[in-house]
């Protein structure tokens, strides 16, 4: 297999932080999704609990993600979004169990910037015990081909910056589909995927057997959630068609700025609070930062995700909550 990270669970711990798409009859189950909801999904079949009726086995691992930082973004409704990212880092690190890694779903920077891409580094640093894995959203993209993100993250990756690897017997991939996208423009366009990355994905997956879970991770969500704001990816279909014989498939994403999951078959669609600013729901107004909120709102709108497995039984778990 091409470009695989292979690492254990003690390596994991010693490396540093440094209206579109036609999937099958239309989405089947599709949930707006509030802090304390826990989704268990096991054979395909998804499953929410309060932490009341959490399970009491105990994980094999954990792993936490976050998005939409957008370093560099100074304006309402947060004119600190380092503070927040900050606040982001503070309950990460209270967690019971320190996740195993924290996958950022992009959107690190807000202009693509050397020093947000620096002060970015700098915050998540502060991450204990845990190293930071990325895939780029298209704020990230500057003018020179994704220059800046590469020169940080591109280091064993294919392409602008597709890789994956495994852990406990999970199969991770972190996909590019923002490419074709508008830095900043609130509308632009659908994700694209491409057909060099689909090739590499084909070879990817190709010598795993069925049960092996896979956890998909990128930007842009891989279901249309709104196709007239560019939230949704043009080819996810083919991306998905290459994945569906896999028991146990998992897509994480960020872009949208708020938490929606939608199930269909053995696929679980889940996208993550920001941790700048909130957007408006799908429809509801217009893209972009939501600054119309109640004084004090803020940082019950912003917030991380956190995901365990159960080795031997093919079941995640996500936790979504807020930083205040």
């Amino acid at each position: 297999m091409q470009n695989r990270i292979e690492m254990t669970p003690e390596e994991f711990q010693q490396v540093s932080p440094s209206d579109g798409i036609d999937r099958r009859g239309m989405l089947k189950c599709m949930a707006w999704v509030g802090t304390g909801l826990i989704w268990n999904i096991a054979g395909g079949v998804a499953s929410s609990t309060t932490f009341a009726g959490t399970s009491s086995d105990k994980s094999s691992f954990t792993f936490a993600q976050i998005s939409d930082s957008h370093i560099g973004f100074s304006r309402e409704p947060n004119k600190d979004v380092a503070a927040t990212l900050q606040e982001t880092v503070t309950k990460l690190n209270s967690l019971a169990t320190p996740p195993a890694f924290v996958l950022h779903t992009g959107d690190i920077t807000h202009l693509a910037k050397p020093e947000e891409f620096d002060a970015c580094a700098e915050i998540l640093k502060g991450v204990r015990k845990s190293m930071v894995l990325y895939v780029p959203g298209e704020h990230d993209f500057d003018g020179e081909g994704n220059k800046e993100y590469l020169q940080r993250f591109g280091k064993g990756k294919k392409g602008l910056g597709w890789y994956s690897f495994d852990h406990h017997g999970v199969h991770f991939i972190g996909l590019v589909n923002v490419a074709n996208a508008k830095s900043g423009s609130g509308d632009g366009g659908l994700g694209v995927i491409g057909a060099e990355q689909l090739a590499w994905l084909k070879k990817d997956v190709a010598a795993l057997s069925d049960s092996t879970p896979i956890v998909v991770f990128a930007h842009v969500p891989l279901w249309s959630v709104y196709e007239k704001w560019g939230w949704g990816t043009s080819d996810a279909e083919q991306a998905l068609k290459l994945l569906s014989r896999f028991g146990s498939l998992t897509v994480l994403n960020g872009h949208i700025h708020q938490v929606m999951q939608k199930v269909e078959g053995n696929v679980v669609f889940h996208t993550a609070r920001s941790t700048a600013f909130p957007q408006s729901e799908p429809g509801q107004g217009s893209p972009g930062p939501m600054r119309n909120l109640p004084a004090g709102k803020l940082k019950s709108a912003l917030g991380i995700s956190v995901v365990s497995y159960t080795e031997n039984r093919g079941s995640l778990a996500i936790v979504d909550s807020t930083i205040g």
